[in-house]
């Protein structure tokens, strides 16, 4: 393959990008962003209870 029909096939994979239509709902923000909070108070909280010696 040469760079030229490469980037060629590229352009037209890209320019094809635009029609894609999602079959699902997105996953909510807030959810994500407060199970990552949950996640790390609980990593934080085990980390403090291995630590007793400080």
């Amino acid at each position: 393959m040469s760079l030229h029909s490469t980037a060629a096939q590229l352009v037209t994979l890209a320019a094809e990008g635009g029609e894609h239509v999602d079959e699902h709902a997105s996953i909510s923000p807030y959810l994500t962003g407060g199970g990552a909070f949950v996640v790390l108070l609980l990593l934080l909280w085990i980390t403090t209870r291995f630590n007793r010696d400080r």
